[in-house]
């Protein structure tokens, strides 16, 4: 008689963790969207004005964005495994699942992870896009180019074609805000 009920609580565990996680995929998702759909409308203002404006939007406007959005125990960034910002740096909670979509390309589902202190994380991948290669792809314009050296001299965050993993977003929140 005792077996049944030791199943049934490894269960309800179970169940339980899996609504948690499933939880925090959706809080994560819901907090990110705002830093993601700014710094997007942001770079494409940028881009419409040339290459070197979408580069001050990446270089002024994603902090500020990131900032602004950063409050009431939420914090929110971007990161990649080829900087070019260097205060663009994972935090340390983001390198193992960061390390984990380069191991296998073919995954690219958000992750959450839980943190120290009643935290949780989410991270989403960033897929290169069409618009990215300009300033991220394999050949860049000779002037945009140079610009790019001058404002980051240790810069690694070109090469990349369309497709392949540019970084990711990351969103850590206190998670007993894990209810959307």
């Amino acid at each position: 008689m005792r077996r049944p009920s030791i199943a049934l609580a490894i269960a309800a565990l179970i169940a339980g963790a899996a609504l948690a996680e499933e939880n925090h995929l959706a809080r994560g998702a819901e907090l990110l969207a705002p830093f993601k759909r700014e710094l997007q409308a942001a770079l494409r203002e940028g881009l419409a004005e040339g290459p070197s404006r979408a580069i001050g939007a990446c270089r002024l406007r994603a902090p500020q964005i990131a900032e602004s959005l950063s409050r009431d125990g939420v914090r929110v960034g971007r990161t990649s495994h080829r900087l070019r910002n260097p205060a663009n740096a994972s935090p340390e909670w983001v390198r193992p699942i960061l390390d984990a979509y380069l191991a296998d390309s073919d995954d690219r589902a958000s992750r959450v992870a839980q943190l120290n202190e009643g935290r949780a994380g989410y991270v989403e991948p960033i897929a290169t896009k069409q618009l990215c290669l300009v300033c991220h792809g394999e050949s860049l314009a000779p002037d945009l180019a140079q610009q790019i050296r001058e404002l980051y001299p240790e810069d690694r965050a070109v090469g990349f074609r369309e497709g392949e993993l540019r970084g990711v977003f990351w969103v850590e929140f206190p998670q007993g805000d894990a209810t959307p």
